[in-house]
């Protein structure tokens, strides 16, 4: 069926077509969330009756339309409330990842004039309070929990619900006449910004609609589907992909109690779609591997047997376009024996992953494919609503993000940057044309990624133009399909090569310490701490032959000569990473100084004496 109302032009002209069709249909319902340890489902009537009334509250409270209110809050049904509510009113909405402490929230809430926030509990509101007397426009603060204890100015938001349900029993006709127009802001998302400060990216109605309608065309969803959602919905992937999309065709929402939990819950949602970044495949790579080398050797053999098979088979298909009567008996036998097993832990129901948020290692998306598991890998920025390309269904193929969604234009400039065109491309920056400036010109977005389009029209990244290395001999290097090879050892979780204005590339990596100890009791080293275990001669041993091994595949000026094992993961919580999991390189640099500038001297001297 795909989308209810394929005409919607705004997002409040989609949550009412959604609410108008599901009127009265009570085994309908678009969300679900875990209540005393079952998952309860809220119904399309509750919910819209609880957005009118939030709607009612937030517009006697003096929100209008272009009026800015922030939420700053874990997915949670609250969150879908609020976005709606708002955004019903014909406001803006600058939803902040729950991450953030108090002095970026600060810097956020100042820059976008924000008149009111929705918080989700006591830890979030005590980093609004510890802020609000530098904040003068921000007059409307609610906390989704229930407040225990009064605390001045500030109400619960069942408090509130019940405060605007009132008030439509005495006037019914308040929320009439709230006009947005498809070209209005819909939202203000800040790119949390690998460099400097973080840029109010402007999305309209419009671009969120056709974007959405441009996903809807390419991956089948109806109302016999639902999802997990677990990314955060401060995430324009998440948003467009994970909320928008599926409330557009009917799908049920399940929330995830946390990223812990992800496991648990979906064999309890049993979804069909799932929308999740890179990193969630390596985890669940990882883990099953692991409970495979603690099977029997005859259990261990069926199921390298079943992923080799898999292998063949679907590179039989890509290449011949089908597979011999023999492969395909094999390959049914592996379903039975392997696949099906695994299919079961995702609830039996798995259609697709989608994929987004950074590069997906190809092999990765093959061993999933093998396995009976459909990865579709996309691209996108928060500037471009966020979709521009995906794999489609039909024809995957990995190493690449896919050709464009409809109604996006691509092109490749003349320094190899990606370029997009289309209806859903940001407004701008907020309150900066300069920067706005900079990256839209003649109507074309330059996304600062660099990449290329192959004869099927699918698009491969290869790296950002920010983070090209151009070293002291002046060689340009595209530092991205390095660490990729890095990557693929067991032994690495995260890698960043440095090189730019240096003579020679090296390597941080940060071991898969989980890895390191079962590799260490399997030596008989004493392993002691992770530090100390980096520092064995055996350990070092393993990368320093992974470095040999992954040179040969590269060019003289492209070889890693030294690398740095790194003691602690680059996280969100300790600053190296964004919110949105991109690892922040130039902090990384400066936490990391010395040690690099230790190893360029060492290298230096080794080099000159040579």
């Amino acid at each position: 069926m795909g989308l209810i109302n394929p005409d919607f032009q705004t997002l409040p002209e989609l949550f009412a077509a959604i609410f108008a069709h599901y009127r009265g249909k009570e085994s309908r319902f678009p969300f679900a969330h875990k209540l005393n340890g079952v998952y309860e489902p809220i119904s399309y009537d509750d919910f819209h009756e609880d957005v009118r009334s939030f709607s009612a509250y937030l517009k006697e409270n003096g929100i209008g339309a272009g009026d800015r209110v922030a939420i700053l809050s874990e997915n949670r049904p609250g969150w879908y409330l609020a976005d709606m509510a708002v955004l019903d009113l014909g406001a803006i909405d600058v939803p902040l990842y729950p991450s953030l402490p108090p002095n970026q929230i600060e810097y956020i809430l100042k820059d976008a004039g924000v008149r009111g926030i929705v918080v989700s509990n006591m830890l979030q509101l005590g980093k609004v309070l510890s802020i609000w007397q530098n904040l003068p426009e921000l007059s409307l603060v609610v906390v989704m929990n229930r407040l225990e204890e009064a605390i001045d100015d500030v109400v619960d938001l069942n408090h509130a619900k019940a405060l605007g349900r009132k008030l439509l029993e005495h006037k019914p006709l308040m929320l009439e006449g709230a006009r947005v127009d498809p070209d209005d802001v819909a939202t203000i998302i800040y790119t949390s910004g690998t460099t400097g400060l973080p840029k109010g990216v402007m999305l309209t109605h419009r671009n969120l609609s056709e974007n959405v309608k441009s996903a809807a065309s390419i991956i089948r969803i109806d109302e016999s589907d639902c999802s997990l959602s677990f990314l955060p919905l401060s995430h324009a992937y998440e948003r467009t992909g994970g909320y928008y999309l599926l409330f557009a065709c009917g799908a049920a929402i399940y929330l995830a109690e946390s990223i812990e939990t992800v496991s648990l819950n979906i064999s309890e949602a049993r979804p069909t779609i799932i929308f999740t970044v890179p990193r969630l495949f390596d985890r669940i790579r990882t883990n099953m591997l692991k409970q495979v080398s603690t099977e029997s050797p005859a259990k261990q053999k069926i199921f390298n047997w079943a992923v080799s098979t898999g292998e063949k088979y679907h590179r039989s298909i890509e290449k011949k376009g089908g597979a011999s009567p023999l492969l395909s008996l094999q390959h049914g036998l592996a379903g039975k024996l392997v696949y099906e097993k695994i299919r079961k832990r995702f609830g039996g129901r798995l259609r697709y992953f989608v994929s987004g948020g950074a590069a997906l290692p190809q092999k990765t998306g093959e061993f999933f494919q093998a396995i009976g598991i459909t990865i579709l890998e996309g691209f996108g920025l928060t500037e471009t609503s966020p979709i521009t390309n995906v794999n489609r269904p039909e024809k995957v193929k990995f190493g690449s993000v896919g050709p464009t969604v409809a109604k996006v234009e691509m092109k490749i400039a003349g320094d190899g940057e990606i370029l997009f065109r289309g209806p859903n491309i940001m407004k701008g920056y907020w309150q900066d044309p300069e920067s706005t400036a900079e990256v839209i010109k003649d109507g074309w977005f330059h996304s600062g990624d660099i990449g290329e389009i192959d004869s099927d029209g699918y698009l491969r990244i290869t790296d950002r133009k920010k983070h090209i290395i151009v070293t002291s001999g002046g060689k340009n290097i595209a530092p991205m399909p390095i660490e990729n090879l890095i990557a693929e050892s067991p032994f690495v979780d995260q890698v960043m090569v440095v090189g730019e204005k240096r003579p020679f590339l090296i390597a941080l990596i940060v071991p898969d310490f989980s890895k390191l100890q079962e590799f260490a009791a399997s030596e008989g080293i004493a392993s002691g701490t992770d530090a100390e275990l980096t520092m064995h001669k055996d350990v070092v041993q393993i990368y320093e032959k992974l470095m040999r091994s992954i040179s040969r595949k590269l060019a003289t000026h492209e070889k890693v000569r030294r690398f740095l094992l790194v003691k602690e993961p680059f996280t969100i919580e300790n600053g190296l990473m964004t919110p949105t999991l991109k690892v922040k390189r130039k902090t990384i640099l400066e936490r990391y100084e010395k040690e690099i500038d230790a190893i360029y001297n060492e290298l230096n001297m080794v080099y000159n004496t040579e």
